[in-house]
């Protein structure tokens, strides 16, 4: 005896291989002839039905399969080969594409909301606009695909294959982008806010104006990345990569920097307010302006660090590594220096408010300061 479970699922393959056997049938057809077979099955089939994989082959032209507005919602499909196909504004809904092929795809405005598309090649593939929220991309191939403004919210994508993608003002709140490679991708006025980025690589990626809110980026690369602007407000950042970054104007406040390689960054009035930068190498980076107020620098590397102008109240310097006094800054009674800068830092300043202190100059603060 069949059950409604078994016919469900029979329905959903059958739709599938339907699909690509009959590409000129309407997707009511579809439906109908689907279901009917299946409503009127009276026992489960001794072998079940293919996968839409055995019907299509890998090596067939689908440039020209037209599956605009085709309704494959829960369809089969894994490792279907879909290749240049059109499915714009298809419904892919919980549909099974693991292994598929969807390289060049048109799947604009489609719906693959809790889809399965695991190890899917969907190279230089057309998804602006798609939604893919709660979709499992785990290892998928997006190289050079299109996804701006797509809605990736709570999708997998772990291991995936970003590289030189455009994921501009793209939806990926949540998202699981552990270890995924998205080097020269642009994501810019992207929401990757509470984002998992750990171990993922991003170098030479423009970020710029991106929400990156509570995202944990522990170790990852961002190296030469374009970070201008960028929200990491409690973002976690310990041991990145940020060599020669630009985080010029981003919002840093309360980020975990810890251990972070910053060498040769560009901070140039970034609001690093309470962030913890503790063992955090920042030697030749430009912090210029930058607000560091009541942020730890504890055993920081400041080797020719430019500090011109920045805001030092209440920041934690204790231990810091060859840190030059910073022409320009602001202090007060709550700032810690290192040991040796103290006094000169006393001799240097002048009183500018009740308790709030700047240090003389601010044009060259090599030629100008004393060294620890």
């Amino acid at each position: 005896m069949v059950t409604d479970a078994q016919r469900a699922e029979h329905a959903d393959r059958l739709r599938g291989l339907l699909y690509l056997a009959c590409p000129d049938a309407t997707g009511n057809a579809i439906t109908a002839t689907a279901a009917a077979i299946t409503e009127h099955a009276d026992e489960t089939p001794q072998e079940p039905v293919l996968p839409a994989a055995q019907l299509s082959d890998q090596s067939s032209d689908t440039r020209q399969l037209m599956l605009t507005h085709a309704d494959l919602s829960g369809a089969g499909l894994h490792a279907a080969n879909l290749a240049g196909a059109d499915l714009s504004d298809a419904n892919l809904a919980g549909a099974d594409l693991s292994d598929a092929n969807l390289a060049g795809t048109d799947l604009g405005g489609a719906r693959l909301a809790g889809a399965n598309l695991t190890r899917a090649n969907l190279h230089y593939a057309n998804l602006p606009g798609t939604d893919l929220s709660s979709a499992n991309l785990t290892g998928a191939n997006l190289y050079c695909a299109t996804l701006h403004t797509a809605n990736l919210v709570g999708t997998d994508l772990k291991r995936a294959i970003l590289d030189y993608a455009n994921l501009d003002s793209a939806r990926l709140a949540g998202a699981n982008l552990r270890d995924a490679n998205l080097t020269r991708s642009t994501l810019i006025d992207s929401d990757l806010s509470g984002s998992d980025l750990s171990h993922a690589t991003l170098s030479r990626a423009d970020l710029t104006s991106a929400n990156l809110r509570y995202a944990h980026l522990t170790r990852a690369d961002l190296e030469h990345t374009n970070l201008t602007r960028v929200d990491l407000y409690h973002a976690d950042l310990s041991e990145a990569y940020l060599r020669r970054s630009q985080l010029r104007s981003a919002l840093l406040a309360e980020a975990n920097l810890r251990y972070a390689d910053l060498q040769e960054a560009s901070l140039r009035e970034a609001n690093l307010t309470s962030a913890d930068l503790t063992s955090a190498d920042l030697i030749r980076a430009d912090l210029t302006g930058a607000d560091l107020t009541e942020a730890d620098l504890t055993e920081a590397y400041l080797y020719g660090t430019n500090l011109t102008g920045v805001n030092l109240k209440g920041t934690q310097l204790t231990r810091v590594q060859d840190m030059l006094l910073p022409a320009g800054a602001i202090w007060d009674s709550l700032t810690r220096w290192p040991p040796n800068l103290v006094s000169v830092a006393t001799e240097q300043s002048d009183e500018v408010q009740p308790g709030v202190y700047q240090v003389r100059g601010g044009h060259n603060p090599d030629r100008s300061t004393a060294q620890v």
